[in-house]
């Protein structure tokens, strides 16, 4: 709707500022009393020296639209009131006809690679995994509703002087029986004992460093004990992504660049940007320290691996854009790459994007894995789904398939509540909180679903040719907003924010729920038939506003 109104300005202004140039300082008022849009005319005042109120009052007396019912200047602000009935038809024949296609970009836009998830392997999955693995897949299914081909790549840490250490570790105190019988909990535990003992005994750190420049020498004992710990590793990992939902396109690690840094390294030599430094060689950066290519014992780095991986991934998928959704605190380590790769002289540097996230806290502090202090990922999902087991059976006891919904329920539980918040706030990890099933909750949302899937059985449900009756003053708001779904899908993906779909599909539930408050939908009265079609168009909405965000809708709870 905003276009269409940015079009009809732009005709009044004889085509002086460009529609996206008005559509981008059109605003929501405060209330509906002060119109539907508003468009404010300040920073037009300064260009075209005259005051906002004469602009705004031009404006007001020359704008005309089918889908405008009257306009008022006011303070220097045009108010713009929407033909409601029109509009409602409008917006609700759209959703009826395309159902769950309704805001998807049909043009294909190229390829999206997402580098997310990358656990460690030989460590538990923590919850400080699940930012990343959320956030990677969710912006992986709003990049598909615009139209691109989402490659998903779980970049896993699986090489670097961590596998030093547990080699180490696996040599004074590992049991292969009990890592046999429980891998991830008996490697974690010689992980922590490893940090412990390198505090009172420094040597062990630097036989971690010759144990990683033997694997990377590919000595055979070293390997093999790796490709057990990756073996695991992974199959653990597969547990907590087919519970999660997710899958992945690669499990590419960084392992699988052993081979393809030394072409990388060669063309910095190439092209004269490969700094000698105390032994060391590094590339030299404006504005930020340089970053490290090799140390001082020609052992490659985090940077060398992921310059290889920029540029398999570039030859390979031929990506328009790659997402790297990778926390905050390696922030500096990807504005190096980037400018690495631009100062190598290669444009597609412009496509690489880092899309950093808060961290998950407990008490207050991050969590760690070399000081033992993590809460396991699988631990929270069980204690997830078993709430919501214990909360069927409470309140509809007689529910069938009770197990498939809880898993549902418990794992979109803590799903909606990381991608509820802005990416970049950091989460203070509360399970009371996760397990709180009333208000901004992905329950909330799945519980309104499901209400609206009983109504929806007792009847027909209407076709797209629907000719709808007054639905009442409560219903507007939610018109609104419907229509404006395709907008927050395109600026969820521009920015890069799965929570606009998450606050979205929470406004819309809340939105619906006081309308069923205020309605009897399936009175029958003329109206009947427009509040089916309203109740059908949301539930189609929260729905593909929930799969977005990789939660699943069970129709009943």
């Amino acid at each position: 709707m905003n276009k269409q109104i940015a079009n009809s300005i732009a005709e009044v202004f004889n085509q002086q500022l460009s529609v996206d140039e008005i559509e981008h300082l059109l605003e929501k008022p405060r209330t509906l009393e002060l119109g539907d849009v508003a468009f404010p005319c300040f920073t037009l005042a300064k260009t075209w020296k005259r005051s906002p109120q004469s602009i705004a009052a031009d404006i007001a007396n020359q704008l005309k639209s089918d889908d405008i019912q009257r306009v008022e200047a006011v303070g220097g602000y045009v108010n713009i009131f929407l033909n409601q009935q029109q509009v409602t038809q409008h917006v609700l024949s759209n959703i009826l006809h395309e159902k769950h296609l309704y805001g998807t970009n049909q043009t294909a836009m190229g390829r999206v690679v997402l580098d997310f998830s990358s656990p460690n392997i030989a460590k538990p999955f923590s919850m400080g995994h699940l930012r990343s693995t959320v956030i990677g897949n969710a912006l992986a299914n709003i990049a598909t509703k615009n139209g691109y081909q989402a490659i998903r790549i779980n970049h896993l840490g699986d090489w670097g002087t961590q596998f030093g250490k547990l080699i180490v570790a696996y040599h004074y105190w590992g049991d292969k029986q009990a890592i046999t019988a429980s891998p991830i909990e008996e490697l974690l535990k010689i992980y922590v004992k490893f940090h412990e003992k390198a505090e009172q005994d420094p040597t062990l750190n630097e036989q971690a460093r010759a144990a990683f420049k033997a694997l990377e020498d590919g000595d055979e004992e070293a390997l093999a004990l790796w490709q057990w710990f990756r073996d695991v590793s992974l199959v653990e990992f597969q547990t907590i992504y087919q519970l999660l939902g997710i899958d992945f396109d690669a499990f590419t690690g960084e392992a699988f660049y052993n081979d393809k840094m030394t072409a990388v390294v060669t063309e910095l030599k190439d092209k004269e940007l490969l700094v000698e430094s105390d032994g060391a060689y590094v590339v030299e950066l404006d504005n930020m320290p340089p970053c490290l290519i090799t140390k001082t014992d020609g052992a490659t780095l985090y940077a060398t691996r992921d310059l290889a991986a920029a540029f398999y991934r570039q030859q390979h998928y031929q990506p328009e854009k790659i997402f790297y959704v990778v926390g905050n605190e390696q922030s500096l380590h990807f504005k190096q790459l980037f400018q690495v790769i631009d100062k190598m002289g290669y444009a597609w540097a412009n496509h690489l994007h880092h899309v950093p996230f808060g961290m998950m806290l407990k008490d207050g502090k991050k969590m760690s894995t070399r000081k033992g202090k993590v809460v396991l990922l699988a631990d929270v999902l069980k204690e997830a789904i078993a709430t919501a087991k214990h909360n069927i059976e409470e309140k509809n006891p007689h529910l069938p398939n009770k197990e498939q919904v809880a898993q549902q329920v418990g794992v979109g539980a803590v799903i909606f509540n990381d991608l509820k918040y802005h990416r970049q706030n950091d989460i203070e990890f509360s399970i009371e909180q996760m397990m709180n099933f009333e208000g901004e909750t992905g329950p909330y949302v799945q519980y309104t679903y499901a209400r609206l899937c009983s109504i929806l059985e007792k009847v027909e449900v209407p076709s797209h040719d629907v000719t709808l009756e007054a639905l009442g003053e409560q219903a507007w708001p939610i018109i609104l907003l419907l229509e404006q779904f395709p907008n927050v899908v395109v600026t969820a993906f521009e920015q890069a924010d799965p929570s606009l779909i998450a606050k979205f599909a929470l406004q819309l539930a809340r939105l619906l729920n006081k309308y069923y408050a205020q309605h009897k939908i399936l009175a029958d009265d003329a109206q009947q038939t427009s509040r089916i079609a309203l109740c059908y168009c949301v539930a189609i909405i929260l729905k593909e506003s929930l799969t977005l965000l990789g939660i699943e809708s069970p129709a009943n709870m």
